[in-house]
């Protein structure tokens, strides 16, 4: 049997704080446990604070690249190669006036506190860091693990074949997102329960840390890996060798992005405009 328990009781998290200690008030492990704790909590205990007037600034710095934008809503690749909105920076349970970052290094974070939890009680634990997320194809948001310590992230069964000899060539599990998701319903948003407690799956607790990056999709490998516009003005630039120019120029709309593309390829004025006019 599969249980999920987000217990009450952990109080408001402030930079500096012994984060797992706060967790073991409330929690008593044993081996095989899975903790899904959320990273909003180890962005405080990390410190993560932003003044609100520093958004762009900070959105910038947390990102590789733009993917995609649409009005206000800037879709990035962020630094731990996520794709967020905004970079995954959110002011949802934090003060007026302030903004978090997501942890520094959710795996590391992940790391650390299964090895808090091993050195205090002993109990072989494993733990993810979730964050809430969109999905491209799908309304509405899900958690899913930025962070992974001590837990299978992905169960494959390619090689493997079901009940009526087909051999599965593609069929990979994102256990660790899975966990994240179904966590999130015992911890809920807004239930001040930041940590869940999934027991019954100890198959899945590993040895090694492990780490999320293999739930990653490479680069290679992502049909969707810019938006339409955003696809456009890449082939644009790369047709007059304007390659260079995509951080630069993705923040443009209309026709000041336009200008700026045709002023590096005036020559080109005519299908550029009917491109991206």
């Amino acid at each position: 049997m599969i249980t999920i328990d987000a217990p009450t009781g952990i109080g408001e998290i402030t930079p500096g704080c012994d984060l797992t200690g706060e967790l073991l008030r409330v929690l008593v492990p044993h081996d095989g446990d899975i903790w899904v704790v959320t990273s909003k909590v180890v962005s405080k205990a990390e410190g993560r604070f932003i003044d609100e007037t520093d958004k762009d600034r900070a959105r910038r710095i947390e990102s590789r690249r733009v993917v995609a934008r649409r009005g206000g809503t800037t879709i990035v690749e962020h630094r731990l190669g996520l794709v967020h909105a905004a970079a995954g920076i959110d002011s949802s349970n934090v003060e007026p006036g302030r903004l978090l970052l997501l942890p520094l290094d959710p795996d590391a974070s992940a790391r650390r506190i299964r090895a808090e939890v091993a050195e205090r009680t002993g109990a072989r634990i494993g733990v993810l860091i979730s964050d809430t997320s969109g999905r491209a194809w799908r309304t509405g948001q899900t958690d899913l693990a930025i962070g992974v310590a001590g837990v299978l992230p992905i169960d494959s069964h390619i090689g493997r074949t079901d009940p009526h000899g087909n051999d599965l060539r593609v069929t990979e599990i994102a256990v660790a997102d899975e966990l994240c998701g179904a966590a999130d319903l015992a911890k809920t948003k807004l239930g001040g329960r930041p940590v869940a407690v999934i027991r019954g799956l100890a198959k899945l607790v590993t040895v090694d840390d492990g780490s999320s990056a293999g739930l990653l999709r490479p680069a290679a490998q992502d049909f969707f890996r810019l938006g339409r516009r955003e696809a456009v003005l890449d082939a644009v630039l790369r047709a007059t060798g304007q390659t260079d120019r995509y951080d630069e120029l993705v923040e443009l709309d209309g026709d000041e992005l336009v200008a700026a593309v045709t002023a590096g390829a005036p020559d080109d004025a005519d299908w550029i405009t009917r491109l991206l006019g």
